[in-house]
């Protein structure tokens, strides 16, 4: 099964601004393929505002979160892979839905092993005889 987690957060996005609230998300930083404006990163998370006068070209899309802003007045591009969003809450009260990892969620481990601990040369595989 695909991951639930771009979908929540696109009925959870649609939800909180039913609601005139502000969305934000809590986003790890730490992931690979994340780029956001490093001098408001604390504790490898940044929170940032995703509410449609605080961005421009919104994309909350199946493997990755794109958007525009401001920045202490200077424009940036913000890419975000899904997994690396944390949560999604309305600001003002704090109504939203934080994430568990779920299968699939884990990036390809960069020593060539694999999550179950085993590496490729550990694993049966096919080569020629002569």
């Amino acid at each position: 099964m695909t991951s639930s987690r771009p979908y929540l957060i696109r009925a959870l996005y649609q939800w909180i601004l039913d609601n005139d609230t502000t969305p934000y998300i809590l986003v790890d930083a730490e992931i690979d393929g994340v780029i956001v404006p490093e001098q408001f990163v604390q504790d490898g998370k940044v929170v940032l505002n995703i509410n449609p006068s605080a961005v421009n070209a919104l994309d909350l899309g199946d493997e990755m979160i794109c958007f525009n802003a401001r920045f202490s007045g200077q424009p940036m591009e913000v890419f975000i892979p899904v997994l690396a969003v944390l949560a999604i809450y309305a600001k003002e009260n704090g109504q939203g839905m934080m994430f568990n990892k779920e299968p699939g969620d884990e990036p390809p481990s960069p020593t060539g092993t694999d999550p179950d601990g085993s590496s490729a040369a550990e694993k049966p595989a096919l080569r020629v005889v002569k």
